[in-house]
C-alpha cells in the first residue's frame, strides 16, 4: 500500500506544507507508486530555517555542553538503530539498492558514523592554549559553524545525510537538511528517530524540494554553511553561489575513479573485491573504480574474468536478499546510462551486457556491462557514467598505469591491486586522488574522505569534518 505523507519536520514539530505541491515516490524494480510526499517551496524553507536558526541562539541545544550533546547523539543512535531495517527497506524500495548493501551500509554503516561523531563530541571545547610571540598568551576558540544547509543526494540518501549531520551536532550546529526528491520516504523515519530521542527542537529539520528551491536554501541568508554530495555540475554551481556570498562549503562531487590491477594480481581476489570497490550500489557511488588498468601481458585474462564474472551476478529486485544489482534509480537514470553504453559500443569492444535483461518487463534496469580495448581518451573512460559499466585499459608498465590513471578530470577515490602490499601501497601514493584503497576499498571512518579536482572541495569523515563546522576564534591575551 502506498504510504503518503502530508507534512514537513520542521522544529520537531510535523508541520503542513505551504502549498499543495507533491513528489510522488515511485519503486524502481516494480515501477509502483509507494506514495506521495509534499514538495517545498520557498516559504517552507524560511520555515525550517527559522527553526535552525532559534536552535542554534536559543534553547537548550545552543546551551548544550560537548558532553550533554554526546547524550542527546547517542540516543539518537539508540533510535536509528532500533529503525536500522525499516531504513534499509525503504532505500532499497526508492532508490534500487540491493538489499544486500542496503542492510550494512545505509542500515548500519549510517548509524556507526553517528557514533564515531557521538564519541568525539564529548572531547571537543578544551581550551586551546598557545604561546604568545608578543603577549602572555594565546586562546584559540572553537564554536559552531551556525546553521548548515546538508543537500543531500538520492544514491545514498540516510549515509550521506548523516555523514552531515553527525559532524555538524558534535559541533553544536543545527542543520536544514534537503533531500533527493527520488528518496524522502527515509528521512521520515530518521525525523520520527530524532523525535524519540529527545533531539532538542530545531537541531534537525527535513524538507524536500527541488532544485530551483534548494537554490534558495543555498543562498538563504539564514544559512551560514552547506555542505553538498552530488554531482560536479550541480557543485560548481553551489560553488560560485558559496563563493559569491564568502559562504563556507563542503562539495563531494563525482568521480572516474581507476582500480590499477599489477602485474601479480591475483586475479580471483580482484573479482571478489569488485562488488564494493567497483560496482557498488548497482554502479551508482561516485567512488567506484570504473576504469579497470591491467597490464598488456594479462589483458585478456582479465577482461575474461570480468566478463565471466558480470554475465554471473544476479540482476533483479532490489528488495530480494540474493540480488547482486538491482535497477537504475529511475527511468531517466536509466535512459543516461544507456546512452553511454551507446556511446561505448561505437569507442569500444562489448564482451558482457549492453541492454536489459530479460524477462525484466517493470524496473529500470540495466545489465552489468563490461567494454574492452578502450583508450583513456574514450567517453566512457573520461565520464561519469554512474551505472554497472566497467571500461578495461590496458597499460605498459607502471609508470603508463599511473599516468592513465592520473589523466583524468576526477580524484575521488582509486584502488591498486597487487600480490605484494607493500609495493602496492607505493603505487597507491603516486595516484592522484583524495582517497585510494590497495587491495580494496571501503572508505573508513576515522579518516578523512573527498576528493580532489573535480571531485570537490573539504572531507567528511574523521576529525577534520567537525572542524568545517566550527569557526576558529584566536583570543590574545597581552598581560
Amino acid at each position: 500500500m502506498p504510504q503518503s505523507r502530508n507534512s514537513f519536520f520542521i522544529g520537531n514539530e510535523w508541520v503542513r506544507p505551504a502549498s499543495s505541491r507533491k513528489f510522488t515516490l515511485v519503486n524502481a524494480s516494480t515501477e509502483e507508486m509507494l506514495g506521495t510526499v509534499p514538495e517545498a517551496v520557498e516559504a517552507d524553507v524560511d520555515a525550517a530555517v527559522g527553526a535552525a536558526r532559534k536552535a542554534l541562539v536559543d534553547g537548550p541545544w545552543a546551551k548544550a555542553t560537548p558532553g550533554e550533546r554526546a547524550a542527546v547523539m547517542e540516543r539518537f543512535i539508540g533510535a536509528l538503530a532500533a529503525r536500522g531495517d525499516d531504513i534499509a527497506r525503504a532505500v532499497s524500495a526508492q532508490n534500487g539498492m540491493p538489499l544486500a548493501v542496503s542492510g550494512p551500509l545505509e542500515g548500519q554503516f549510517s548509524i556507526g558514523v553517528m557514533q564515531y561523531y557521538a564519541g568525539l563530541a564529548g572531547a571537543l571545547g578544551q581550551p586551546d592554549v598557545r604561546p604568545s610571540q608578543m603577549g602572555k598568551e594565546t586562546l584559540v576558540e572553537r564554536t559552531p559553524i551556525g546553521v548548515v544547509a546538508a543537500i543531500v543526494p538520492w544514491n545514498f540518501p540516510v549515509t550521506l545525510a548523516l555523514n552531515k549531520v553527525a559532524p555538524a551536532m558534535a559541533a553544536g550546529c543545527t542543520l536544514v537538511i534537503k533531500p533527493s526528491p527520488g528518496t524522502v520516504l527515509d528521512s521520515y523515519i530518521v525525523a520520527e528517530a530524532a523525535l524519540e530521542a529527545g533531539v532538542p527542537a530545531g537541531v534537525l529539520n527535513w524538507v524536500a524540494a527541488d532544485r530551483d528551491v534548494g537554490a534558495y536554501l543555498v543562498s538563504h541568508p539564514g544559512v551560514d554553511k552547506v555542505a553538498f554530495t552530488g554531482s560536479t555540475g550541480a557543485g560548481r554551481m553551489i560553488a560560485r553561489s558559496c563563493g559569491e556570498l564568502l559562504r563556507p562549503v563542503t562539495l563531494e562531487l563525482g568521480g572516474k575513479s581507476a582500480a590499477i590491477l599489477l602485474d601479480d594480481v591475483d586475479v580471483g581476489a580482484f573479482l571478489q573485491g569488485v562488488p564494493f570497490a567497483c560496482m557498488l550500489n548497482n554502479g551508482q557511488a561516485c567512488y567506484n573504480g570504473t576504469r579497470i588498468l591491467a597490464p598488456r601481458s594479462r589483458y585478456g585474462e582479465v577482461v575474461d574474468a570480468l566478463a565471466g564474472f558480470a554475465s554471473a551476478l544476479k540482476v533483479g529486485d532490489a528488495l530480494d536478499p540474493d540480488t547482486h544489482v538491482g535497477p537504475m534509480a529511475s527511468s531517466a537514470h536509466r535512459d543516461r546510462v544507456e546512452s553511454y553504453i551507446a556511446i561505448g559500443k561505437d569507442e569500444a569492444r562489448l564482451v558482457a551486457g549492453g541492454g536489459r535483461p530479460k524477462g525484466t518487463n517493470h524496473g529500470w534496469f540495466v545489465e552489468p556491462t563490461i567494454f574492452a580495448d578502450v583508450e583513456n581518451s574514450d567517453r566512457i573512460a573520461r565520464e561519469e557514467i554512474f551505472g554497472p559499466v566497467l571500461s578495461v585499459i590496458a597499460y605498459d608498465g607502471e609508470d603508463d598505469a599511473v599516468r592513465i590513471a592520473n589523466d583524468s578530470d576526477y580524484g575521488l577515490g582509486g584502488s591498486v591491486w597487487s600480490a605484494d602490499s607493500a609495493h602496492a601501497l607505493d603505487i597507491a601514493r603516486r595516484v592522484e586522488s583524495g582517497t585510494v584503497g590497495v587491495n580494496g576499498y571501503m572508505p573508513s571512518l576515522g579518516a578523512p574522505f573527498g576528493g580532489i579536482k573535480a571531485s570537490g572541495l573539504g572531507r567528511e569523515f574523521g576529525p577534520e569534518a567537525v572542524g568545517s563546522y566550527q569557526q576558529t576564534k584566536s583570543i590574545y591575551v597581552m598581560g
